[in-house]
C-alpha cells in the first residue's frame, strides 16, 4: 500500500486560489517544487504494481468534470479506413521486405549439385526424390530400393505402382537396387529407411558411401534397443563419426508434398554452413525450409510426436470427444517438452514447425499412419492385426518403449506417453489407461 502524504506547509500551494475549488486541484497547483514523500507499508514491487496512475484527478461531488474526453468511435468510417490503410502498409512492407530477401538469396548450391540419391523407396522417400528432381531438370535424382516392382514401375512407368500409382515422377528421377551405382557420385544422400532398419541397412553399403558425403535424414524415431537417434545411429553404422549429418523435420505429408501443396519444414545441423546449404537445395516455392542448430530438439520431437499421435488416436477410437482429445494432446506435449529439454532441447524447438507444428498434424489427422494405429486400437483391435493390414511403418508403435526408457533414464515423469507403450505391450486396455490417467494426482501446472 502506497500513502501519498501532502506537503505539510501551506507555501506549496498557490495562495491565491479560491478556498471554495476543488480541494483536490487546489493542492495539485503548486508555485514551488514540491516534496512528495511516500510511504510504503509493503514492498515497493507491490507497491507499484497496486498503484494506479490518472492524469485526472478523480471527481468530486458537487463539481462535475468540465471538459470530458469524448469518446472514440471505432466504427466511424474514417477510423475504419485508417485500420485498413495500417494493415495495406504493414502487407506491403512484409512483401518489400520478401522480394529484397529472395533477390539477394544465393542459389549457387543447387547449380553446383548434379546428383542426389534417396535412400528408401517408401512414400515420404519418393516424395522427396520428386521435389528434389522437380528442382532443377539437369538433376540426377537416384532412389535405392529393394523392391524391384517398385523399381522397374519407376524406370518403366515413372510412377511409385505401391505408393503413388497416379502420380507422374519427373523423368530425371530413377530408381536402382545397386547401391554402389546409386551412391557413386552423389553430392547429397537423402535417408528415408525406416529407423529400426536403419542401421543394418548402413552397414550393408558403407563402403560405396564417401566420407564426406553430406546425411539428410528424413526417418523419425529412436532404436528400440539402443535409444540411439538417427543422429548416431547413421555416423557408427557408417563407422564414421565425421560423417556430415542433417535432420529433416516438420509438419509434411507425403501425399500433400507430391500435390506441391504448402508446406513448411526445418533442417538441423550443427554446421550451420551445411544447414544453409541443405535450405537451398531444398526450398523451392511451395516448400519453405527453416534452419536450426537444435538437432536433439528436432529429432526427439519428431520421434515422440509419434507414440503421441497413437494417443491422440486410442481417444479418437473410443469416442472421448473433444476436451479429452485437447487435455490429452496438451499434457503430451507438455511430457515432449521436459524430456526434451532435460536431453539438451531448446524449448523454442518444441513449440516451434518441428515441435508442436508437427504434433497437430500427427495427432488430429486422418492421413497420419500412426494415429490411424491408435484409432484402430481405441475401436478394439489387436496391435497384430493392425500392423500385418499396413504397407507402411508406424514408428510410434515400435518407438513408444524407446521413450520409457529414455523417461526413466532421464527421471522425467510421462504418463500419457507410458501408456501408450503398455497398451502397446498388451499390459493394459485403452479403457483402463483412461482411467488411470484420469485418477493421476491433480498437481500444478508446470
Amino acid at each position: 500500500m502506497v500513502v501519498l502524504m501532502e506537503p505539510s506547509s501551506s507555501s506549496f500551494l498557490n495562495p491565491n486560489f479560491p478556498p471554495n475549488a476543488n480541494p483536490y486541484s487546489r493542492n495539485l497547483i503548486l508555485t514551488k517544487k514540491p516534496t512528495l514523500l511516500l510511504r510504503f507499508h509493503s514492498p515497493p514491487t507491490a507497491a507499484v504494481d497496486s498503484l494506479r496512475c490518472s492524469a485526472t484527478p478523480p471527481p468530486v461531488p458537487g463539481h462535475p468534470d468540465p471538459d470530458p474526453d469524448p469518446v472514440p468511435d471505432s466504427s466511424s468510417p474514417d477510423r475504419r479506413q485508417d485500420r485498413r490503410r495500417a494493415v495495406r502498409l504493414a502487407w506491403e512492407k512484409l512483401v518489400r521486405w520478401s522480394r529484397s530477401w529472395r533477390s539477394k538469396a544465393k542459389t549457387d548450391v543447387l547449380e553446383r549439385t548434379n546428383k542426389v540419391v534417396v535412400l528408401g523407396g517408401g512414400s515420404f522417400g519418393t516424395a522427396m526424390a520428386a521435389h528434389v528432381a522437380d528442382r532443377k531438370p539437369q538433376l540426377e535424382v537416384n532412389m535405392l530400393v529393394r523392391d524391384p516392382q517398385v523399381c522397374q514401375s519407376i524406370n518403366e512407368n515413372h510412377c511409385n505402382c505401391k505408393y503413388f500409382p497416379k502420380h507422374k515422377l519427373p523423368d530425371n528421377l530413377v530408381a536402382t537396387t545397386d547401391a554402389k551405382a546409386a551412391l557413386l557420385g552423389a553430392d547429397y544422400c537423402l535417408h528415408a529407411v525406416p529407423v529400426q532398419f536403419s542401421s543394418s541397412f548402413l552397414a550393408g553399403i558403407s563402403d560405396y558411401v564417401d566420407p564426406g558425403l553430406p546425411f539428410i535424414s528424413l526417418s523419425k524415431g529412436l532404436e528400440l534397443n539402443t535409444l540411439r537417434m538417427m543422429s548416431q545411429i547413421i555416423p557408427q553404422a557408417l563407422r564414421n563419426q565425421r560423417q556430415p549429418f542433417i535432420a529433416l523435420s516438420g509438419p509434411s505429408f507425403a501425399l500433400e508434398l507430391m500435390n506441391k501443396l504448402p508446406t513448411a519444414m526445418v533442417v538441423a545441423s550443427k554446421d550451420k554452413k551445411l544447414a544453409n546449404a541443405v535450405q537451398q537445395l531444398l526450398a523451392s516455392d511451395h516448400l519453405r525450409i527453416s534452419t536450426s542448430s537444435d538437432v536433439t530438439g528436432v529429432e526427439i520431437a519428431g520421434a515422440l510426436k509419434n507414440v503421441l499421435a497413437i494417443a491422440a488416436g486410442i481417444v479418437e477410437g473410443m469416442n472421448l470427444g473433444n476436451n479429452s482429445m485437447a487435455a490429452l494432446v496438451a499434457q503430451g506435449c507438455s511430457e515432449i517438452r521436459w524430456l526434451a529439454t532435460k536431453m539438451g532441447a531448446k524449448p523454442t524447438t518444441i513449440t516451434g514447425l518441428s515441435g508442436t507444428g508437427d504434433i497437430m498434424l500427427t495427432c488430429f489427422v486422418n492421413l497420419s499412419r500412426n494415429r490411424t494405429v491408435g484409432v484402430r486400437l481405441g475401436s478394439g483391435e489387436k496391435l497384430d492385426d493392425i500392423l500385418s493390414s499396413m504397407n507402411q511403418v508406424a514408428e510410434g508403435v515400435s518407438t513408444a518403449g524407446a521413450v520409457v526408457a529414455l523417461a526413466q533414464k532421464y527421471n522425467v515423469k510421462m504418463p500419457v506417453l507410458t501408456a501408450v507403450a503398455r497398451i502397446i505391450d498388451n499390459e493394459l486396455t485403452p479403457k483402463k489407461a483412461v482411467f488411470e490417467l484420469m485418477s493421476l494426482p491433480q498437481v500444478e501446472e508446470v
